[in-house]
């Protein structure tokens, strides 16, 4: 009798593993995401992405400064009817005009298309002197998607402070989620050229409380020496240096980047 339990559960839980998978695939797919983001997901890897982070459609995710909204597109619908997506970003009251701008720039993408992100959540992510997201507790994960390095330039202390934030709104058992530019080991950066030690993000986001669970190197670029005129931005999809070397920087690819998962304990 334990045996057909035991079996009963094991096989219930493979099925939910692969609903999970399904529907993450069918957001993936989904018809309505913008094409030129369609176009970057051989370089992005969202599925293995977020498989490996382990999101489950029935989660309470925030994603923070979600930006132009490349991984909202595939969250939302993937999170509509059985979890929830909060997108935390700047506030559309802030003091800060750029901050504004960003605000406004996501209401627009929530609002272009209601089917998809009508359910999606607001929260305000404003780095270094904002964050109400989440009730404290409340999160069963947190993700970001190139953005450590962007926070950098306020200083470690701040730095920490933004993942103590994220560490207080995580259940127990709760995952963060990390993707970043990744500078070879042993290189000098301080984040201005949008690379970032690997070691360095680790020990930051320990510090407040986390373990480090996982390493993927899904979203790796071994041809990416973070070594470029105007740093990770000379890469595809920015090419900031426009037609010089522009083939070199397209033969290179997105850039080098680190992903990682950290638990809550």
């Amino acid at each position: 009798m334990k045996r057909l339990i035991l079996a009963t559960m094991l096989a219930a839980g493979m099925a939910g593993a692969a609903h999970a998978d399904d529907a993450l695939k069918a957001a993936i797919a989904n018809k309505d995401r913008t094409p030129a983001n369609v176009a970057r997901d051989g370089a992005r890897h969202p599925y293995e992405t977020l498989a490996f982070f382990g999101i489950k459609p029935s989660m309470t995710v925030v994603e923070l400064s979600p930006g132009g909204g490349w991984y909202t597109e595939i969250l939302a619908p993937y999170l509509r009817e059985k979890g929830k997506l909060i997108a935390a970003g700047e506030s559309p009251t802030s003091a800060k005009e750029g901050a504004r701008k960003y605000a406004a720039n996501l209401t627009k993408k929530l609002e272009s298309n209601p089917a998809m992100f009508d359910k999606v959540q607001r929260g305000v992510f404003e780095v270094p002197t904002a964050y109400d997201f989440a009730k404290p507790g409340s999160v069963d994960m947190v993700v970001t998607f190139r953005n450590i390095h962007n926070w950098t330039g306020n200083g470690d202390d701040k730095v920490k402070e933004v993942f103590k934030k994220v560490y207080d709104s995580l259940k127990p058992g709760g995952v963060f989620g990390v993707v970043d530019h990744r500078a070879p080991a042993g290189k000098a950066v301080d984040g201005s050229n949008g690379y970032l030690q690997e070691a360095y993000v680790i020990k930051m986001v320990e510090s407040a409380g986390f373990k480090l669970a996982a390493k993927s190197e899904v979203n790796a670029n071994p041809k990416d020496k973070a070594d470029h005129k105007n740093g990770v931005w000379a890469l595809p999809p920015v090419l900031a240096n426009k037609d010089v070397d522009r083939e070199k920087y397209l033969a290179i690819g997105e850039s080098d980047r680190m992903t990682l998962k950290f638990v809550k304990p």
